[in-house]
């Protein structure tokens, strides 16, 4: 079990750094205004995406489902707290989605947004990461 616990935070460790940097990457394309500074941000923006965050993405539920169905396996007192922390994990899966949608807007040079909305964006899963260390660590309920 310490294995899969281990493989479930590097894959958080990597799925969370995508989170971070995908929408700080829309921050530099919402400001700049270089075509060929733009399309350089295309070819990242979707490599971070396809290949390092949906895999972590993946990792991450494959491994977490593994570590539930152990967990549960176990005596224990009452766990809302790991409910809580699933349904905020798919809260952030809607989140990847949304940061898929800008993507392709960017893509189709079909930005709507702002630089300042795209700071404000990139903070949310700050704001999870959080709670959800603290509902694993602390297990307030």
């Amino acid at each position: 079990m310490l294995w899969i616990l281990a493989f479930h935070i590097i894959a958080v460790i990597c799925w969370f750094a995508g989170l971070f940097y995908l929408p700080r990457l829309f921050v530099y394309h919402a400001q700049t205004s270089e075509r060929a500074v733009s399309e350089q941000l295309k070819i990242m923006e979707h490599k971070l995406y396809y290949y390092i965050m949906w895999p972590s993405l993946i990792l991450t539920f494959i491994t977490g489902f593994w570590l539930v169905n152990d967990y549960l396996a176990l005596p224990h007192g009452p766990i809302k707290w790991l409910h809580v922390k699933i349904i905020l994990a798919f809260v952030l899966v809607g989140y990847q989605l949304l940061c898929g949608y800008y993507l392709k807007q960017f893509k189709r040079d079909n930005n709507h947004h702002g630089h300042r909305f795209y700071r404000w964006f990139n903070e949310i899963p700050t704001i999870f990461l959080i709670v959800i260390v603290v509902l694993a660590v602390v297990k307030p309920f």
